[in-house]
């Protein structure tokens, strides 16, 4: 959760090129199908705007990651005219608005990085948000990055883009990797759809307890006390997060941390937050991915991007 992703030059590199990325790839996730036929097809799950249309939210899962898919590992142009607004909002700092910009992105990427990868780990979809949390790799045997997309769709197609992106590091403190699911059951799709809202409103409030007014108390009531990390930095179970987040505290006293936008479907719910450690603080952008079994929190992984000083087009990471 806190903020403290080294930032050396070269992360900074790879991260401006990731970054260009306006909608980075996808492998296929099992259980969700590529869309058929044009995106007309697709639109009569939009004839029902139910919260929970499962023919709906399923559409655009398969429309979000076969966008990707196409972009980023096949530099698919024709893909952005099936699927993509032609005003198409951008929030990725280095990317311009716009299908046109985002076809630019496609063959350029590819012409670079022709065996590049993304390797899509966990997707979960609300209203009219998608997200995808996946393994980007450009050079086969790299690490890569963890990258988080969030999609928003209107009238079937793409419409705004939010990510955040950080490289995944050789070593982590607790020995879990930034994509595993760990807890049981080890499945990576969300279950346990009828707790979806029970679940948001338990990771809203435990979320704003914690991190927007600093109660580490929180931990006790709404943690279980294993606990289970993916943030290369921190050790699992509730004492270590009790000594790491205090300590973060400390070292940041005129901190907020503002939630931008939560995502959630069964037992994954995502927080996308802006974290300034001090007036005047650009920030960082981070994306918090709780798991919620049995009314307590016992995974998470995140991902942390610093808030540049400039963006290319002008909408703000948030």
């Amino acid at each position: 959760m806190p903020p403290t992703a080294p930032t050396t030059p070269a992360r900074r590199a790879v991260v401006a090129f990731l970054a260009a990325a306006a909608v980075l790839g996808a492998a296929a996730v099992p259980a969700v199908a590529a869309p058929q036929g044009p995106v007309a097809a697709g639109r009569a799950a939009y004839g029902h705007d139910g919260y929970g249309d499962a023919a709906r939210l399923g559409y655009q899962k398969a429309v979000a990651i076969t966008v990707a898919k196409r972009v980023f590992e096949h530099g698919d142009t024709a893909v952005v005219d099936r699927y993509v607004r032609p005003d198409y909002i951008q929030h990725n700092p280095t990317a311009a608005d716009g299908a046109a910009g985002l076809k630019a992105l496609a063959t350029s990427i590819h012409q670079r990085f022709p065996d590049a990868r993304y390797n899509v780990k966990r997707v979960i979809s609300q209203g009219d948000l998608v997200l995808l949390h996946s393994n980007v790799v450009l050079v086969p045997g790299t690490k890569g990055a963890s990258v988080i997309d969030i999609f928003r769709f209107q009238g079937g197609k793409l419409a705004e883009h939010w990510d955040v992106i950080q490289n995944v590091p050789d070593t982590t403190a607790s020995g879990n990797d930034m994509f595993s699911t760990l807890s049981s059951p080890q499945v990576s799709q969300p279950l346990d759809h009828r707790l979806t809202q029970a679940n948001q409103a338990l990771v809203t409030e435990a979320f704003d307890e914690l991190m927007v007014h600093k109660d580490l108390s929180a931990l006790d009531r709404y943690w279980d006390p294993g606990y289970l990390q993916h943030n290369p930095q921190m050790l699992n179970g509730v004492p270590a997060a009790k000594t790491g987040l205090g300590g973060y505290f400390a070292s940041a006293p005129q901190l907020t941390v503002t939630p931008k936008r939560i995502i959630a479907e069964g037992d994954l719910v995502a927080v996308h937050s802006h974290y300034v450690n001090y007036p005047g603080d650009r920030g960082a952008a981070i994306l918090d991915l709780f798991r919620v079994r049995n009314g307590k929190i016992v995974e998470h992984w995140d991902i942390i991007q610093n808030v540049p000083e400039t963006s290319a087009n002008g909408n703000g990471m948030f």
